[in-house]
Parts: C-alpha cells; structure tokens; sequence
C-alpha cells in the first residue's frame, strides 16, 4: 500500500516538474530546427592541419556516467539537470570506441591506453608494447616496443604534455613514454628480480630516460622517484609516502640533469610553487604531488608552443558516485578552459574514455530527481527503498540482519557512501561496453561511427600531419591556421 502511495504522489507530481514552455510543441519543433541548422552547417568540413592537439581522457567514464554527471552539473547551477549540457555534449562529431583488449574482453587501463594513445592493441596489463607481450614476461619485451602519439608529436617537432589528477607513473599516461610488459612496476622496488635481471626499466625511470624533453608533466606519485625509506617533503613522518627506489637513484634530479645548458627546468611539489613560477620563462616543467590539481590558464604562459598535450582525469572511485561524479564535472570544466583558449581552426581536441564501469542509474526516477537521491518506488520484492545509482559489483554489497541493507538509515548522499551492487567484490570492475569519443576542430568529422579503440590517435595525427601517415600534407590544400595560444599537449585522468 506504501509503494503505491509512493507511486500515486510521484504520479501528482510529475505535471509540476515540466518546464511550462516544454509544454508547448512549438519549443520542441524550435529546438530540433536549430539543432538540424547546426547540423547543416558541418557540411563545410574543417580540414585545416591541427597546430594543436588535446586529448582528454576520463579514466572510467562511460556513457552512463556521462548522463550523470550533465544531470549533477546542472543541479549544481540550481537547474533540473536533463536540459543541462557539458562542455563536451558541446563538440559537434562524436563516435563510440570499442575497448576490448586483444586477450580481455572487458578490458584494464594498461591495454586500452596503449591503443588510444600507441594506435596499438594490447594484452591486458601491458603499456606501450604490442600483444606479443605476455604481462609480468620481461623476456617478452624486447622488439615489441610500441610508439605513441606523443612521440610521434616530438619528432615532428612538437612540444607535449601530460597532466593528470592520479599519478604519472599509473597506466593511464605511462603508455605514452613507457613499454612495460606490467603496468605495476611504478619502480625497480615493485619489479621481481628476474624482471631488474633481464634488464627491464621501471615506470619511473622511462619517464625521465624514454623522451627527455617532454615540457609538461604534472601528477602525482612522487615516491617513485626517490630512493628507497626517503622522507616525503610534504608528509616526512608517514611511512607510506617514502620512496621506493632501490637503485638509490633520485630521477628529479636525474630529470634536472638531462636538459640541455640555457634551458630552464623547474619542479614543483604543491600549487603555491606552481602559482609563483613566471612560466613564460620556463622551458620544462615536472610537478608531482599527492593530490594533483592544476590551472589551466597558467599552463598556458608556458614558454613555447606545446602540441598534443594529453589531459587524464581520475574517476575510478570504487561505488563511491558521488566523488567520480563530481571529477567529472571537473574535467568538463576544464575542458570548458581549454575550449576558450583555443580556436578551432587549428585546434583538435578528442573527449573519451579508457573504458567504463558497472555504473547505472534508474528506477522512473522524476525529472529533476537529486541524482544522488531515492528513486520514488520500493523495491516490490524486499519493500525497501533504493538509491537511483547503483554498481553491477563492489564493496557496496552489504547484507544487514539477513536482508539488504535499508538505505534509507544510511546518510547515502555523503562523498564517502559506496552505491548497493549486485555482486559483492572489494573493488568494482571495470565495464565493457563501447566508450564515447567527442572531437571539434581540424578533421574532427574522422571520428565518426564505431571504432576500434586504437584509430583514435591515428585520426589525431592525420589532422596534425605527425607520425606516419603525412601523404596529405599539402599546405595548399589544406592551409594551417595562424598559433593563436603558445601552448598545449595535456591529459587529464577520470578513474
């Protein structure tokens, strides 16, 4: 009798929750006009050379989450939510990404970085090699090295970017420096002996050896940079953050070492540092911290023109969606930066994802709902009331007094509180459907349709004419627009 109550007051209630102009067909008639304008307009294809690429890249963000987050940006500008728009809803070519890796048909952050970002294919657990790397084999390393987009950036001359909101070493970015036959080996003190014997290099040490001269790369995981039981300069009396080098080797000096006399080098470690750099007069820059988060307007004073930047942000918070929601609309936001400092004509920018996660939202939920609220129905088998988000798996599983936990005498809306799933697991997967891929600028209408994951930096460096395929260059067919900013070549890291 109480569902139905329930569902008899949502029922009321729905005619209140329409807009009045919605209620008119003529605003849905208008909307599709418009929309079927700037679709016209696409027509006239941009085949501009790209002087710029950006790729942002939201770790675990999949379509759902997608949905989500527009709907929690919205709430968060006092409106419904549905009618809101990201920035990347904004771009006007959008395709779907297939993501399995060559042995896992749902895949992990390693394989699918390497072909998002190596234009290769790979096993599970590996990072810029191909897929005749078996993980955890050293010995299956050798000659099956794969290049990335980066690389292919700086031999054309380019300068390039990392930034990300996890660490530098994670899967996500490390494919585009490092060949690693395992994504954990973040330093010599993670690898096995037979690993260091068989003369493989850690994560760390390819960062400052594999490209020398990336000019941004800014993230956390400092500890894999310093020796072994070495105090953190920020929290120098907790064991965990110490590192973990046992070649002794400090890899930020190693890094100030290796750029060449004149060049202006600088490391920062928390953002009051960042903030009093001029960067106009820095050549190279490393930040590392334990909870990276940068400025975008201030990257852009960096000394000299910086292409291909790749921009990751961390989303991959296991059940908890209301911090993943949240660092989605902060990679929106600043993919709205970006979006302002750059012009289109010379400037490719690509929105996707590594893969998804089993992240759902439903139950009829109302217009308007909180997205982080009840649905407004009990379940009509256990006549307890559920969250509107849930999780396919995960720590959120939990059985109280031999039933589902009664969620309504939990604070569900806390930062903290893991969504019910279905499966109990201690960490939530990975999903394996098909991610977005969002494009605006030159050759963006080549991300189109459904792609295998790796096209996507092959299209990249098509529009910007690097790497291998360059027969199209032709500057009278396809003439470059002026610089208009002096920098770009980021990635930011959704987990």
């Amino acid at each position: 009798m109480k569902a139905l109550l329930l569902l008899l007051l949502a029922q009321l209630c729905s005619a209140s929750l329409v807009p009045e102009r919605e209620k008119d067909p003529e605003y849905w008639r208008r909307q599709a006009q418009d929309t079927l304008r700037n679709a016209l307009r696409l027509q006239r294809l941009n085949q501009n050379v790209a002087k710029n690429l950006i790729l942002f890249l939201g770790d675990g963000m999949g379509v759902s989450t997608v949905t989500a987050a527009r709907i929690l940006k919205g709430q968060l500008q006092h409106g419904q939510g549905e009618e809101s728009l990201l920035e990347m809803d904004k771009f006007p070519f959008v395709a779907l990404a297939k993501t399995y890796n060559t042995n896992a048909q749902v895949p992990d952050s390693a394989g699918t970085a390497t072909a998002y970002l190596c234009g290769v294919k790979a096993n599970e657990g590996t990072l810029g090699v191909s897929a005749g790397v078996t993980r955890d084999r050293c010995n299956t390393t050798k000659g099956q090295e794969v290049t990335s987009i980066l690389r292919w950036a700086k031999d054309a001359g380019k300068s390039v970017g990392i930034v990300t909101t996890t660490r530098v070493t994670h899967a996500t970015p490390s494919a585009a420096y490092a060949h690693s036959a395992n994504r954990d080996w973040y330093s010599d003190g993670e690898m096995p002996p037979d690993a260091l014997e068989g003369g493989c290099k850690d994560i760390a040490r390819q960062l400052v050896e594999n490209i020398r001269d990336i000019e941004v790369i800014m993230g956390g995981g400092r500890k894999y940079m310093y020796p072994k039981n070495v105090s953190d300069v920020e929290y120098p009396h907790e064991e965990k953050h110490r590192g973990t080098r046992l070649d002794r080797r400090n890899l930020v000096q190693a890094w100030r070492d290796a750029k060449s006399p004149g060049k202006v080098a600088e490391y920062v470690w928390h953002r009051r540092g960042l903030l009093a750099l001029n960067l106009s007069r820095v050549d190279f820059l490393l930040g590392e911290s334990l909870h990276p988060r940068v400025s975008w307007p201030q990257l852009g004073a960096l000394r000299g023109p910086l292409a291909c930047p790749e921009i990751l942000g961390q989303l991959q918070w296991p059940g908890k969606a209301k911090q993943a929601l949240h660092e989605a609309v902060e990679l929106d936001r600043a993919i709205g930066v970006a979006t302002r400092l750059t012009s289109t004509q010379d400037t490719l920018s690509v929105v996707t994802a590594d893969h998804s996660h089993v992240f759902t939202f439903g139950g009829y939920t109302p217009r308007g709902n909180p997205i982080f609220g009840l649905a407004p129905m009990q379940s009509d088998v256990d006549r307890k009331p559920f969250t509107s988000i849930l999780y396919g798996n995960g720590p959120g599983y939990k059985i109280v007094a031999g039933e589902r936990e009664n969620v309504s005498a939990v604070d569900f809306a806390h930062a903290d509180y893991q969504a019910q799933s279905a499966v109990p697991l201690r960490q939530e997967t990975h999903g394996g459907e098909d991610v977005a891929v969002f494009a605006r600028g030159p050759m963006a209408h080549l991300l189109h349709g459904v792609h295998e994951q790796n096209y996507i930096p092959h299209a990249m460096a098509y529009a910007a004419c690097i790497g291998s395929n360059r027969g199209h260059c032709n500057a009278a067919a396809h003439p470059a627009a002026p610089l208009l900013l002096p920098f770009l070549g980021l990635l930011f890291l959704l987990c």
